[in-house]
């Protein structure tokens, strides 16, 4: 990964929140063990850490012996090494990178009301347009007290841990808030920090003024007042950018800038910004030549592809805004109007399992189940299922898949980026397709290098499947150049600067 270089006039330490932490302890066997944590986000950020000089990390304690662990240090941070083989640091650490983690530990009732209940699906469903909003969502007392005594206490707890971090630098610091987890954070930390520099960056679309509301004023107010008391709020696109910013407008009734893109909040500027997230290319493209990333490969090779068949792929979470079932559906139709791609054409989906606590989540993963059996028991007399369904998190695999795929398939609802669409691009070895959603926020600066669906047509993704596996190698190869091109112009590195550059004083 680049080098990243802190601007001039920057205050110290960087103070970053994010709900997810970059290592979760575990006890085995007796013995304590740790593994570095999941998900794009919180693996971008780690490669940031660790190369920052002066960085705390506050994030919460996700199991019992992350507690024992934040117990053990009285609350206050642990001293982790962020290795490959993440451990609580002790003595020399030789060159590895320690960063100080405030593992926060709020009472899982509570927990369960702030993320559960509101977070997730509430904010998640509202950002993304899930709501079918003639049946729901239903407020009732319960949602209410899921706000009040759950999301409210939470980032109150979370935005003192970060105070008491930026209290015990001096009072200065530039403080990073991550996500839709924490919108009442930097109105408290501004309250008790004045002098601190805060941005958020919001990873998932900020819908227009109207889909707010959905939820009452005792809510939505205060969730976009809190969020007015960063100095930068960012997201991956303009168009998230300009709709918070009409949002401000419309619900709280505040003047706006859209030219400057800003608006003037108790003598502050508040700015609104987007900075495409992307990935770490030149780490995935080593990772992609691994070998445990190339035992994947044969293995895929050997049971997925014979010389002439041709393989579709989707790396995603079970989660409704993916759009899976409908992608299945466009694959089954695709099948019926051209039978001589049957038997030729493997549709590998690897499919981590998300939220299964969340009704939703749980009956869409049923949805997904039956589709898959519907397609493959409408063509039960090939020598293989047309769809291969693997529930599984494994990078390896995905990386393997990702270089082998003829087609790559990210026909989502909405979403902020999707990193799938960016990391395929990067390591694919067979000219591989993009067919892309104009609903993520990766169409912006891929949509030219990929085939485009509109995620609600099933009909028109079944003719995108079919015009992808059936593009000239020539064209397939120059739009995989073209795309790959794009993200390693604009990799992680340059995210985070672009953000740096902007926050520095005498900018923007």
């Amino acid at each position: 990964m680049k080098r990243i270089e802190m601007p001039a006039g920057l205050p110290g330490p960087v103070v970053l929140l994010s709900h997810r932490a970059p290592v979760a302890f575990r006890r085995t066997d007796g013995e304590r063990t740790a593994r570095r944590g999941a998900g794009g986000l919180v693996t971008a950020l780690t490669d940031l850490a660790t190369q920052l000089d002066d960085v705390r990390w506050v994030c919460a304690a996700g199991g019992s012996e992350d507690v024992a662990v934040a117990e053990e240090h009285e609350g206050t941070s642990v001293p982790v090494v962020l290795s490959d083989e993440p451990r609580v640091a002790e003595g020399d650490t030789g060159d590895d990178p320690v960063v100080p983690l405030r593992l926060v530990d709020v009472p899982s009732e509570q927990h369960d009301r702030f993320y559960g209940e509101i977070a997730n699906p509430i904010l998640w469903f509202i950002q993304h347009g899930l709501y079918g909003v003639w049946s729901s969502p239903d407020l009732g007392d319960d949602e209410h007290r899921a706000f009040d005594e759950g999301y409210v206490p939470v980032n109150l707890a979370f935005a003192d841990a970060v105070a008491d971090e930026v209290e015990a630098a001096g009072g200065t610091a530039l403080v990073m808030l991550h996500d839709y987890h924490f919108y009442l954070v930097a109105d408290r930390v501004r309250e008790r920090c004045p002098d601190a520099l805060i941005s958020q960056f919001i990873h998932i679309p900020w819908p227009g003024p109207d889909a707010w509301r959905v939820l009452p004023p005792s809510m939505r107010d205060r969730l976009v007042r809190g969020l007015l008391g960063c100095d930068v709020v960012a997201f991956h696109t303009e168009g998230s950018a300009r709709n918070f910013l009409t949002t401000v407008q419309e619900l709280l009734g505040l003047r706006v800038d859209l030219d400057a893109m800003s608006v003037e909040v108790d003598g502050r500027t508040v700015r609104a910004r987007a900075y495409p997230i992307s990935i770490d290319v030149a780490g995935l493209r080593d990772l992609a030549e691994s070998p445990a990333v190339a035992r994947k490969a044969e293995d895929l090779e050997e049971s997925l592809a014979g010389e002439d068949d041709q393989l579709i792929l989707r790396v995603d979470r079970t989660d409704p805004s993916k759009n899976i079932v409908r992608g299945f559906q466009a694959f089954g139709l695709m099948l019926e109007d051209h039978p001589e791609l049957a038997g030729k054409v493997r549709f590998l989906a690897l499919l981590q399992p998300s939220r299964q606590d969340v009704p939703d989540y749980a009956a869409y993963l049923g949805q997904i189940g039956a589709e898959v059996a519907r397609i493959n028991a409408q063509y039960d007399d090939l020598a293989f299922e047309p769809v291969d369904l693997r529930l599984v998190q494994d990078l390896p695999l995905a990386v393997a898949a990702y270089s082998l795929c003829d087609v790559l398939i990210v026909n989502a609802v909405a979403d902020g980026m999707n990193l799938v669409a960016k990391e395929a691009a990067v390591v694919n070895r067979n000219d591989g397709v993009l067919v892309l959603s104009e609903n993520t926020g990766s169409h912006q600066e891929l949509g030219e290098h990929a085939v485009t669906v509109y995620p609600f047509d099933i009909r028109q993704q079944a003719d995108a499947l079919y015009e992808a596996l059936t593009m000239p190698r020539d064209e397939r190869r120059a739009k995989l150049a073209a795309a790959a091109a794009v993200v390693e112009r604009n990799d992680i590195a340059a995210w985070f600067s672009a953000q740096l550059a902007d926050l520095a004083p005498g900018d923007g």
